[in-house]
């Protein structure tokens, strides 16, 4: 595979990949938060601890393999010269990267404990207060997300 097949293979690996995150983060934005706001707080523990139950063991794949594909574009846009699209690339994976020290500094410890309670059926005091603080960086994780699928998207038109 010559070295602009494989950046553009890369990219759109990255763009897919990614873009199921992306989605699932504007969707949590724009339908999820607002949603849980209106339930009681037994039934916010008990949702969300469910989504995270699920999320957490099925998004990694679409999360990992947008970070890779993201990391094998700048490799080979590098390797090959073209400095546009190295740092399009580049752009891409350091929004990934981002997005990932946010969600494991803040909304994957948020996370566990709304599994665990959920699982367990038990209430958390603090459920509410937990959700505010996973809601208040979703926008920005969203953001992040789609950064980094529009710098993908312009690795392949370039």
């Amino acid at each position: 595979m010559d070295s602009e097949r494989l950046i553009h293979a890369a990219a759109l690996a990255t763009v897919l990949a990614t873009g199921v995150v992306y989605g699932t983060d504007v969707f949590c934005a724009m339908v999820l938060r607002p949603a849980l706001a209106r339930v009681d707080d037994q039934t916010l523990v008990a949702v969300t601890g469910q989504i995270h139950f699920f999320g957490d063991r099925r998004m990694p794949i679409p999360g990992v393999l947008g970070i890779v594909a993201a990391a094998v574009s700048v490799a080979a846009a590098t390797w090959a010269g073209h400095d546009w699209q190295a740092v399009a690339a580049g752009v891409a994976l350091a929004a990934l990267l981002s997005w990932l020290l946010i969600y494991a500094r803040v909304s994957a410890p948020i996370n566990k404990q709304l599994t665990a309670a959920a699982k367990d059926g038990r209430q958390l005091p603090n459920g509410r207060a937990l959700q505010r603080k996973w809601d208040s960086v979703i926008d920005v994780r969203a953001l992040l997300q789609g950064l980094a699928v529009a710098a993908s998207a312009a690795v392949l038109m370039m």
